[in-house]
């Protein structure tokens, strides 16, 4: 809670208010989510202007408008960058609550994994107190200070995904929020474009947040990407590793998929000698790397293994568009993982649709452009396109003249024929399908966000 005096203090900004209005509810961007108490953060972006959208914050209940323009007659606090006055919003909060209690807060980071990873730490850590965990992929210098302001008095975990599209953006994000836990998943080729060189660039960006780390916290590494294992050099404090190769904090052995795509798998805790069978929910084998990773970071806050598994075995998918598997009533399969793409994570997803379809039913694999790939993109398309004839996909369908790359690696790698299909929308790619599945196919839709392609997924599982 603040006045909006305090507020203005905090950011530096000039009140339009009166100095004893109170914020007691949640910070919102959107108007319609303003509830009484709220303070709505006006944000200028590309396609609209949140000041215009002000009143109608203020009437649904909004007590304060953090603003960088003038609002007359309208409760407010006029900053030069709402952006950066958010950030130093959220760490005031922050600092106020650690102040008060015991609270921890936890920050993973990858080029893929992230919000699944954030999500099975929260559900366990869920078990144990309370604990604050956005849905969905809450992680950049707007979404972070948001699920930092969610947290109160009685928040004993806070859990942040923190993402980084270019050098500086980690180091920006531990600022706001010090971490007493960090987990790095691994190092990809994900928004090669924004650190102006290659994966090495990605790793140096990645390491800022085992720098973000509190005096006496504790960083988790994956011990399975040597990239992420070499960033213990740079780590102060207790650091606890995970992975499948050997000398672990905590090992993954005698793995497993089930015909359902699904990974199994004993962990081991070297320091205790402890061992859990790891029977996941989750659709895809790339998700022991996420589990392993939980295990691990909920190890670091007290947490006993045992516990944790029974927790993570238990665990459902929480954030929409992330290998998300519907079997509908016509016997068409959905394999929905189109809240975004990069190389590895488009990887993993080809492999779990040719397990999960077998050898019996046919495969078709929804694609679109792997966006911020710099100048690697046509490359890395061309690669991935190439594995999807590896794995026998029956059809590819490539959506957008962004992802032609997927059609030129295929053709190369022998596909011919009616296996790829190229299409110029997603309103093509909708009416292709409406033409060509069949009861028994399984079908893959992946994409970056920014091509749209999740609005094709919501509608094939009937969510439009």
């Amino acid at each position: 809670m603040f006045s909006a005096e305090q507020i203005a203090s905090i950011t530096g900004g000039r009140l339009d208010a009166d100095p004893q209005i109170l914020v007691a509810g949640e910070a919102v961007l959107d108007s319609r989510a303003a509830v009484p108490g709220s303070l709505f953060i006006a944000v200028v972006g590309e396609n609209s202007d949140g000041h215009d959208y002000a009143q109608a914050a203020v009437s649904n209940g909004a007590a304060l408008v953090l603003a960088s323009k003038p609002l007359p007659g309208i409760p407010s606090v006029v900053v030069d960058d709402v952006q950066l006055a958010l950030g130093q919003l959220a760490k005031a909060h922050l600092a106020e609550l650690r102040k008060a209690g015991d609270l921890r807060v936890v920050g993973i980071t990858g080029s893929a994994g992230k919000t699944t990873t954030k999500d099975l730490i929260g559900t366990v850590l869920s078990s144990v107190g309370e604990t604050v965990f956005p849905a969905g992929s809450f992680n950049n210098e707007l979404g972070l200070p948001l699920t930092v302001l969610k947290a109160t008095a009685d928040t004993r975990y806070l859990v942040l995904e923190m993402g980084a599209s270019a050098p500086g953006d980690l180091t920006y994000l531990t600022s706001i929020a010090p971490l007493d836990v960090a987990v790095v998943l691994i190092v990809g080729a994900a928004h090669l474009g924004g650190f102006g060189g290659g994966i090495e660039d990605v790793a140096r960006a990645k390491a800022e947040l085992v720098q973000g780390v509190l005096e006496g916290g504790k960083v988790v590494l994956n011990a399975d990407d040597l990239r992420v294992l070499a960033m213990r050099e740079q780590a102060a404090g207790e650091v606890l590793t995970f992975g499948a190769v050997r000398n672990t904090t905590f090992q993954a052995t005698n793995t497993e998929i089930d015909p359902l795509g699904r990974v199994h798998f004993d962990v081991t805790d070297a320091r205790t000698g402890a061992s859990e069978r790891v029977q996941l929910g989750l659709v895809g084998e790339h998700h022991m790397t996420n589990a392993l990773a939980a295990i691990t970071a909920v190890a670091a806050l007290g947490v006993p293994l045992a516990d944790a598994v029974s927790h993570i075995n238990n665990a459902k998918a929480l954030s929409p568009h992330r290998m998300d598997v519907t079997e509908r009533e016509d016997g068409v399969t959905i394999i929905d993982d189109s809240y975004n793409a990069n190389p590895d994570s488009m990887r993993a997803a080809l492999k779990s649709l040719a397990v999960v379809a077998g050898r019996k039913r046919r495969t078709i694999a929804v694609l679109g452009e792997m966006l911020e790939l710099g100048p690697t993109s046509r490359d890395q398309h061309d690669e991935i396109g190439r594995l999807v004839v590896r794995l026998n996909i029956s059809l590819l369908v490539v959506v957008g003249a962004g992802a032609s790359g997927f059609a030129d690696g295929a053709q190369q790698e022998g596909s011919w024929g009616e296996e790829v299909v190229e299409v110029a929308s997603v309103d093509d790619a909708r009416a292709l399908l409406e033409k060509t599945l069949a009861p028994g196919d399984v079908v893959l839709i992946k994409a970056s966000n920014g091509s749209g392609l999740w609005k094709l997924a919501d509608e094939l599982v009937g969510k439009a």
